[in-house]
């Protein structure tokens, strides 16, 4: 009788677990309705045979796989890669600075620096990368400043540079939020410290400063890299048809060739690179 009794849990145990049940189903309910059940839908896909006149034919292959070695694909991945990697870079050179002066202002202009940051995020992303062809264009303000100095007019539209303008816009204060947050939590007296053994202010930076913000860079750039990657936007309006990314190329497969299954097959190719990515950060971050 007294194992039974132990084998049962407290009513208060089962109370407990009734309640955070309750709290957690609305969440869990989206998880699944809304990430899970599409995930399965779209593994499903990746198995069978586009359909005539598009659709999805239930027939076993394993054609959508081999298909993604075609170097066709291959060339739009590295385009993708080429894109992405450069938009992390120039956000990091960019970010890094800008965070670090935040993190020294006094808390109220540390304040209005931050609103400032994300005050662009307040606008509606397409109207914001709209903006950008009236900025780029033949007529618009850039190349007038730059006539007006006599350089100009410049091709600054419906090119690579423009999507990493673009890019760089839409996701520069993913980088600098991250990498403010590290910096803020640095202890101050470490820099004292270096300072009083006799460190350059270059060599505290370079020998405590960064080694010990490097969580946040790793975080920055894959808050960058990642939604980068996988933008199809940007490059439809700022690129034109000269340069396909990843997520055109989904896009197209989809709503243009109509063919679902190697769509999904690129999209889950997409998600295994994202998420390999997230833990060789985590794996960099707990190292660093």
């Amino acid at each position: 009788m007294k194992s039974e009794a132990k084998a049962r849990p407290a009513p208060r145990s089962r109370g407990r677990r009734l309640g955070a049940f309750v709290f957690l189903s609305p969440g869990l309910t989206y998880l699944v309705v809304l990430l899970l059940a599409p995930l399965a839908l779209v593994l499903s896909y990746t198995v069978f045979q586009r359909g005539r006149f598009g659709g999805v034919v239930y027939e076993f292959t394993t054609e959508n796989f081999t298909r993604l070695i075609d170097p066709l694909y291959l060339g739009v991945v590295g385009n993708s890669l080429k894109i992405a990697g450069l938009t992390t870079l120039i956000a990091l050179l960019i970010g890094y600075p800008t965070a670090y002066v935040i993190a020294q202002l006094p808390p109220k202009w540390k304040t209005i620096a931050l609103v400032a940051i994300v005050l662009p995020f307040w606008t509606n992303f397409i109207i914001r990368v709209y903006a950008w062809i009236m900025l780029l264009s033949g007529p618009g303000l850039v190349n007038s400043g730059l006539k007006a100095l006599g350089l100009g007019p410049y091709e600054l539209l419906y090119n690579q540079g423009a999507i990493v303008t673009g890019l760089l816009y839409s996701y520069l204060p993913l980088m600098v939020l991250p990498l403010y947050s590290a910096i803020e939590r640095l202890d101050p007296q470490l820099r004292e410290a270096s300072a009083n053994l006799g460190a350059s202010g270059f060599t505290t930076f370079r020998k405590v400063t960064l080694p010990l913000t490097v969580p946040g860079v790793l975080t920055g750039c894959l808050f960058v890299f990642v939604p980068s990657f996988g933008n199809f936007v940007i490059p439809e309006i700022l690129g034109g048809n000269k340069s396909i990314m990843v997520g055109n190329l989904i896009r197209d497969q989809f709503l243009k060739a109509r063919d679902w299954p190697f769509g999904s097959t690129l999209a889950l190719a997409l998600i295994a690179v994202l998420i390999v990515l997230l833990i060789a950060q985590a794996w960099a971050a707990r190292r660093a």
